[in-house]
């Protein structure tokens, strides 16, 4: 934490690529060594069917480095196609557009503490 009672971004992230092919790169900005890094799934607002994005978690995220974090989408209760996957891409910021979606991000520190962090996101 930080002095002036704000939390430090520990975690920042970005998309990479387009359509099918977008990927959610995390990016440890720490100096310690991050674990058990979860990033809750991701239900979409205005969809039909209903669909969510669900994420695999990462064992472990050194000081300084980014990881590519597989995801999932899933409609009306089934896995979509890789191939067919471009809902990630609601999850993109857009400049001078309201962030409707929060990544809720949690993971162990070099302490073992649980820790915790909002990041806004979507368009």
């Amino acid at each position: 934490m930080s002095t002036n009672n704000r939390p430090e971004k520990i975690l920042t992230f970005r998309l990479t690529g387009e359509g099918s092919a977008c990927s959610l790169e995390l990016m440890n900005q720490s100096e310690q060594t991050l674990r058990c890094i979860e990033v809750l799934t991701v239900f979409l607002k205005d969809e039909e069917p209903q669909a969510h994005i669900k994420f695999e978690s990462l064992t472990a995220l050194q000081p300084r480095q980014t990881a590519v974090v597989r995801h999932r989408t899933w409609t009306d209760g089934k896995p979509v196609d890789a191939s067919l996957d471009n809902k990630l891409e609601r999850l993109r910021v857009v400049a001078g557009q309201a962030s409707p979606y929060v990544l809720h991000i949690s993971w162990d520190d070099a302490e073992g503490k649980k820790r915790f962090q909002r990041i806004g996101a979507g368009h």
